[in-house]
């Protein structure tokens, strides 16, 4: 038994803040590996890919009143976004703003400009989207559909059973390729890839208020099942956040 063991259940936490913290004498190196991972993720056999605008519209709307008003809204109108929207709440969450020294920077912060979180998303109700899900190409700035069909019920289910993920027009989830980060962080990298998510979750929910739209985010999730539903391994990449969004109710 490891010295850990007997306090795995109640006391995991607090080891992990505890074995990750910093301190002058174990900041890793940072040494780069013989394959260093790749960058991006792409899925070359995906069934349809689907350009996106290459910057978002120009909207009117103000910063502040988006912060005041920002709410998790978990029930929606009925219909569809338009496809412009998704665009947007896209172009929020990971949009490429600049190409400096070999690294694409983004609208959300990353630890090392590494960006290991992966955008993938459920189409439930998107004008000129068939329902399925899709993943976002950063490099090609396109959706690639990996699968059509209603998963509403099953990414609800996998949601802990929340109702509202199955009447949202469009799902995110965030999962994270824990070795883009970890080849430089070691063990602090799992603090990192939970904030760079937390970074682009809230863009996307700021965007969505500056849209009109519904948005809430989700950390209650059956891990297991929303990874098989994207189809990724849970060990070098895992589901790790959520969000809906979905016409607001007026």
């Amino acid at each position: 038994m490891g010295p850990t063991d007997e306090h795995r259940d109640d006391q995991i936490g607090e080891l992990f803040q505890e074995l990750t913290k910093y301190t002058p004498d174990n900041i890793p190196a940072g040494r780069r590996p013989l394959e260093e991972p790749a960058a991006f993720k792409e899925y070359p056999a995906a069934d349809a890919v689907i350009p996106l605008a290459a910057a978002p519209p120009d909207l009117q709307f103000n910063l502040w009143q988006a912060l005041a008003h920002r709410r998790s809204r978990r029930e929606f109108a009925a219909g569809a976004i338009p496809f412009a929207s998704l665009e947007a709440l896209l172009w929020a969450a990971q949009g490429v703003t600049e190409r400096s020294f070999g690294y694409l920077l983004r609208t959300a912060p990353s630890a090392g400009a590494l960006y290991p979180v992966e955008t993938y998303l459920y189409a439930h109700a998107v004008e000129r989207l068939a329902r399925g899900i899709y993943h976002l190409n950063i490099p090609r700035w396109a959706l690639e559909r990996l699968r059509t069909g209603d998963a509403s019920r099953l990414l609800a289910h996998a949601a802990l059973d929340q109702g509202m993920v199955s009447r949202a027009a469009v799902t995110f989830v965030w999962t994270a390729v824990v070795p883009r980060c970890s080849w430089k962080y070691g063990q602090r990298a799992y603090r990192y890839i939970y904030l760079d998510a937390g970074h682009i979750a809230a863009n996307v929910a700021l965007a969505a208020e500056a849209l009109g739209l519904g948005c809430c985010a989700i950390a209650a999730l059956y891990d297991g099942e929303v990874n098989k539903l994207l189809g990724v391994d849970g060990r070098e990449e895992t589901a790790i956040y959520m969000t809906t969004a979905g016409p607001a109710i007026k």
